[in-house]
């Protein structure tokens, strides 16, 4: 089979021939339709400081996919031949004490599709059955591709209640965007986004963002905050990890309001913890999607009319993967989609 293998360790990705790998007794083969190109595959195609202490090569990369199970493992209940599937990224351990206690997003022992194990960049895929989610016919193979990081963007932001709220959202990236589409499903009020590309910017309005503000520009959240006459942000979404962006929120919270963190902030980051402290803020930190709940809020979602076609940007066939690449190296893009059929 085609597969896209970090071959060496250096920057860089290579179209290798590789066997279809056999399902075990729990697991099942997913001949992949669609995958989408995730910041950690750049992060490893790119091989940076990250890539550097996480990834074995050789390995198949990719973890956001969308595909079709044909063959199964004699354990498997509940799955058939046919099913249009995509799945978890996670693989939990399932007897750590918190996969025992239902918090598999969170596994001590989480083993990562595409960092840790051979991924879905290829024209085949073995995964635990437990980990496959069956999908709705309504919901199409390009919307089933982009689950995974959906997943991380529905995660933090219903974390908390959103109905009739202000929310702040740092970083307007790809989860960043589709956090602005859950905001505005859920019925937020006020849905500011923050960012110094206004390429993400333009896209975070496609996505619902009721106002925008360019840093770079000279603007600034204090002049929104002050324009729409409130108080400060019930909620906050930092998704730019940007040690800037954070402290620029903190300061801009109101009362008693609540953060979730997705973005990754260097390991200098300050914060000003009296602010914290004395506005009685609420901070969650935000990993991954929680198993299962998100995924079934997901799929309500995506059945019921939320629209995320606008972040997906480009397309192309997996002959073409490095263009696809390029263009997610030159960050102006949204979701990228690669083509397996």
């Amino acid at each position: 089979m085609k597969a896209l293998v970090k071959l060496s360790p250096e920057k860089g990705l290579w179209m290798c021939d590789r066997p279809i790998p056999k399902p075990g007794i729990n697991d099942v083969l997913v001949k992949i339709r669609k995958t989408a190109v995730c910041g950690t595959d750049l992060h490893i195609y790119k091989w940076d400081a990250w890539s550097q202490r996480t990834i074995k090569t050789p390995m198949i990369i990719g973890h956001e996919y969308a595909g079709e199970i044909v063959e199964m493992g004699k354990g498997v209940e509940n799955l058939r031949i046919g099913d249009r599937v995509t799945g978890e990224g996670h693989i939990a351990c399932g007897h750590c004490r918190n996969c025992r206690r239902g918090k598999l997003h969170v596994c001590e022992n989480v083993v990562g599709i595409g960092v840790n194990r051979d991924g879905a960049f290829a024209e085949y895929l073995v995964v635990p059955a437990s980990n496959i989610v069956k999908l709705d016919p309504r919901i199409s193979d390009e919307m089933a591709a982009i689950m995974d990081p959906f997943g991380n963007a529905t995660h933090a932001a219903l974390s908390f209640p959103l109905i009739g709220e202000d929310v702040l959202i740092t970083g307007a990236g790809l989860i960043g965007s589709m956090a602005t589409a859950i905001c505005r499903f859920a019925g937020a009020r006020y849905i500011v986004v923050s960012d110094i590309s206004k390429y993400r910017l333009d896209l975070a309005r496609k996505m619902g963002a009721t106002h925008t503000v360019n840093p770079a520009k000279g603007e600034s959240i204090e002049a929104v905050v002050k324009s729409l006459h409130m108080h400060g942000f019930d909620i906050g979404l930092e998704m730019s990890g940007s040690p800037q962006a954070f402290e620029s929120m903190i300061e801009n919270m109101y009362n008693g309001s609540k953060i979730a963190l997705l973005g990754i902030l260097p390991d200098t980051t300050q914060v000003n913890w009296n602010e914290i402290i004395f506005k009685a803020l609420t901070l969650k930190g935000i990993y991954g999607r929680e198993m299962w709940e998100t995924w079934y809020q997901m799929e309500q979602m995506l059945i019921t009319g939320i629209d995320l076609s606008p972040v997906i940007t480009h397309r192309f066939e997996v002959d073409d993967f490095q263009k696809a690449f390029d263009v997610m190296e030159s960050a102006a893009c949204g979701k990228v989609i690669l083509n397996w059929e």
